[in-house]
């Protein structure tokens, strides 16, 4: 520590302030991290042990017994991951674009019907059509049973996303630079592709994450809209699985064929290990995302 930075008590502050802040977030991060880690030792503890010691860090014998009933289902896990990809890719694609091209008429000032459609916005958010109507339109109107066109519809947009964008536009793109694409001749296409989208990329990663832990995460449409085993979202298959196993557990609870049962379907360790192979595709996008994350929630969540 240099004398200026002894003799100014703002320094010295500042250091134990920045002290305190590490101390905080050193704990927060393990707040974050230790769970994930507690999941992962779960998974790989034997059922027995679960029930007669509880959870632990690090487990006397690692039993692979959960995944290797997992693996037993590989094809329809495969197929459910394969369902559930292409459901978040598509959809994620899709709804980043059409969220920015609803949110970039209302940061427009010459826009006529500015008014109108925030409005509409607004309805939306505060009110619901309901489930009902929701499943008749779909299936009925839309006649979308079975189809994977189900499970990516609902979730192109959201009235919140699209106020995030239109905020964002507002603070980070000047007026003066869409006069000059006009000027330059650029047709309303080209400025929004190539001016505006180009230094937007902070709210459409930050609406993307959101829209992509949307789609992976989903598993009432499916239950909904799909009757076809091999168009099963990976949530719906895990959820079915965990479901099966608890209705064995529970059918036979009391008799000497439970615990064959609880030894070769684990119940504890089972659903653990669903949680460990169903974050692992989120755990390595975010870090693509992450750059962008912060400076887009933060500019864009700024009233307007």
């Amino acid at each position: 520590m240099t004398t200026a930075s002894r003799s100014n008590p703002y320094t010295k502050g500042s250091t134990t302030a920045q002290i305190i802040l590490n101390v905080f977030f050193i704990a927060f991060s393990l707040a974050c991290i230790l769970p994930i880690l507690l999941i992962v030792a779960i998974s790989l503890t034997n059922e027995k042990a679960l029930t007669l010691q509880g959870y632990k860090f690090w487990p006397d014998h690692i039993d692979a017994s959960a995944y290797q009933y997992l693996f037993k289902h590989s094809e329809t896990l495969v197929k459910a991951y394969g369902v559930s990809l292409t459901v978040t890719v598509i959809g994620t694609v899709l709804a980043v674009l059409l969220i920015a091209l609803y949110a970039y008429p209302l940061y427009r000032k010459d826009f006529p019907f500015k008014k109108t459609f925030n409005f509409y916005l607004l309805i939306t958010m505060l009110f619901s059509g309901g489930l009902v109507p929701f499943y008749l339109l779909y299936v009925n109107y839309l006649d979308l049973k079975d189809s994977l066109v189900a499970l990516i519809l609902p979730g192109l947009s959201n009235a919140f996303y699209i106020f995030i964008t239109r905020t964002f536009f507002q603070q980070t793109i000047p007026e003066e630079m869409i006069e000059s694409g006009k000027l330059d001749g650029a047709s309303e296409w080209r400025i929004f592709f190539q001016l505006v989208l180009p230094i937007s990329l902070p709210v459409l990663a930050t609406i993307g994450l959101f829209t992509t832990l949307m789609y992976w995460n989903d598993w009432f449409n499916s239950m909904l809209f799909i009757n076809d085993t091999d168009k099963f979202s990976l949530q719906y298959v895990m959820i079915q699985m965990i479901r099966q196993a608890e209705f064995f557990k529970t059918q036979l609870a009391g008799s000497g064929v439970a615990l064959m049962v609880q030894e070769s379907v684990p119940t504890e360790s089972l659903r653990m290990a669903m949680v460990v192979l169903s974050i692992g595709p989120i755990l390595f996008i975010y870090p693509f995302f992450q750059k962008y994350f912060t400076k887009g929630l933060t500019i864009g969540a700024i009233k307007g």
